[in-house]
């Protein structure tokens, strides 16, 4: 899949003004992040399951 075809989105706290934003992709065997500012730019995936720990920590 190419990451053109991802649905990206960025978080509800993420303000009008730019900042330092992540947007995130889902995908069945990856998520995708990459910088909003930069959609062109570098991009990471990692396993769902892995996310989903991060968030966890991130979150706590």
């Amino acid at each position: 899949m190419k990451t053109a075809d991802l649905a990206w989105f960025k978080s509800s706290y993420s303000g009008p003004e730019g900042g330092n934003c992540i947007e995130v992709a889902a995908h069945p065997t990856a998520v995708h992040i990459r910088d909003s500012k930069d959609p062109h730019g570098p991009q990471l995936a990692v396993a769902p399951a892995s996310w989903v720990s991060f968030v966890a920590y991130a979150t706590d």
